[in-house]
């Protein structure tokens, strides 16, 4: 069995309940296909960086799967079919890594930094300095010769 790792998108306007469905179809396709789905991932709705397809917003959903390349190819097939499915992308791996993926951890790092946000919509690293403080190293004017 060849390993992969597919990451599907789903359109913003379908509750979790449905993309958990929805993963769970493809799922059993893999199965039915001779294969195993070794860990599904719903990393929830995030912003897309340009529309697709009219949506400005996607649910993630990553599937770690071992699995022949027939049944992956009728489960690309499905996802090309589903009006529900705005992008999906597969790639085959060595290993599946344990854990959490870089995308929920992206995710969960992002609602913590959402949550470390100052009331003026700042971020709580960047600070109101005037220009020319005494901690801009940016403003060295020593280094001006006089003649």
């Amino acid at each position: 069995m060849t390993l992969y790792e597919t990451i599907f998108i789903v359109r913003q306007d379908m509750a979790p309940s449905q993309v958990d469905a929805l993963s769970e179809k493809y799922s059993g396709l893999i199965r039915d296909g001779g294969g195993s789905v070794k860990k599904t991932e719903y990393c929830g709705l995030r912003t897309l960086a340009y529309p697709i397809k009219k949506n400005n917003k996607g649910h993630y959903v990553l599937m770690n799967i071992a699995s022949n390349s027939e049944a992956l190819k009728e489960v690309e097939r499905q996802m090309y079919l589903s009006d529900d499915v705005i992008r999906y992308m597969s790639v085959c791996v060595d290993a599946h890594k344990d854990g959490p993926s870089a995308l929920l951890k992206s995710s969960r790092n992002s609602n913590i930094r959402d949550i470390s946000m100052t009331v003026s919509g700042r971020d709580s690293a960047h600070h109101n300095k005037p220009y020319g403080s005494a901690d801009d190293s940016s403003n060295d004017d020593t280094s001006v010769e006089s003649e």
